[in-house]
């Protein structure tokens, strides 16, 4: 299979499929920002190796199997999606790869690329053949959201949480965070978490000064694009994971940014994203910096 051109103006939302466990709130999430952005949903699935499923079995059975099994998974997301939206555009597609690689390949030429968890431990994360969630978020060349619970709409008004340290990836984030923010009619709570240095003389009040200067630069600029869009800034003390994680709570969405270029590993992911992916309590999308 080869996947979609980018040649266009239109490329796609790209979901994903699970056989075990893409649900309803995950196809129901991609094909509502499809809608919103006007664009093409494509549904993938990665049918994995002959050994990682059967073991020694018959390979005519075995494709036909695998290819029932992709055919009643991808027909579940469609569904989903036609009943949300009944004139969206969808693409469906079935690769015979590690599901890793596959989505990778897609993530070069989609607008977005959406995930579901199987809540894996770390350590499954990096081994196994199943985990998609760390090798295509530390790879991916377009942002990737993983739906591990669902968006809180009971807000009022609802909020998209974005993380802000002054770098390149996080102002890639910002960028994307207004955005989705816009789509959504929300608040968006720019929030920069500040961890003390455990030594050494530090003058903390300058230093709140500087950073919450910077936290309020970060947003300037980009605003105008949205001036609809209300914007908080947040500083606070403490660990990224934790804070950004407490914000998350009651959020539409928790926005932050990739600092790694490339690597199938959780330390490239960065260890803001990765942790969040444990604690977060509602969707995280993972911005990479902006190639040049």
């Amino acid at each position: 299979m080869t996947p979609v051109s980018s040649d266009g103006p239109r490329r796609p939302v790209v979901l994903g499929v699970d056989a075990l466990d893409t649900g309803r709130m995950t196809a129901g999430w991609a094909a509502d920002e499809a809608h919103r952005r006007g664009l093409p949903l494509r549904l993938v699935h990665a049918a994995p190796s002959l050994f990682h499923e059967f073991g020694v079995f018959d390979e005519g059975r075995y494709r036909k199997a695998l290819r029932q099994r992709a055919d009643q998974a991808l027909d579940r997301a469609a569904s989903t999606a036609r009943e949300r939206h009944p004139g969206l555009e969808l693409i469906t597609a079935v690769d015979e790869d590690f599901p890793a690689l596959v989505l990778y390949r897609e993530s070069v030429h989609a607008e977005l690329m959406v995930l579901g968890s199987r809540r894996l431990g770390r350590t499954a994360e990096l081994l196994s053949a199943y985990s998609v969630t760390v090798p295509v978020s530390a790879q991916s060349p377009c942002p990737v959201v993983v739906v591990r619970d669902p968006e809180h709409v009971t807000q009022d008004p609802p909020y998209v949480v974005v993380g802000v340290d002054g770098s390149p990836s996080s102002q890639a984030a910002v960028a994307f965070a207004l955005d989705l923010a816009a789509e959504r009619r929300a608040t968006l709570r720019a929030i920069w978490v500040w961890q003390r240095p455990p030594v050494g003389n530090l003058d903390e009040p300058a230093t709140e000064r500087i950073l919450r200067r910077l936290l309020v630069e970060s947003t300037a600029g980009r605003h105008e694009r949205h001036p609809d869009v209300t914007v908080t800034h947040e500083l606070v003390h403490g660990h990224p994971v934790e804070e950004l994680g407490a914000a998350s709570e009651h959020a539409l969405a928790v926005v932050v940014g990739r600092r790694g270029q490339g690597g199938f590993t959780g330390m490239r992911l960065g260890s803001v994203p990765h942790g969040l992916l444990h604690r977060a309590h509602c969707p995280i999308v993972i911005v990479p910096t902006p190639r040049r």
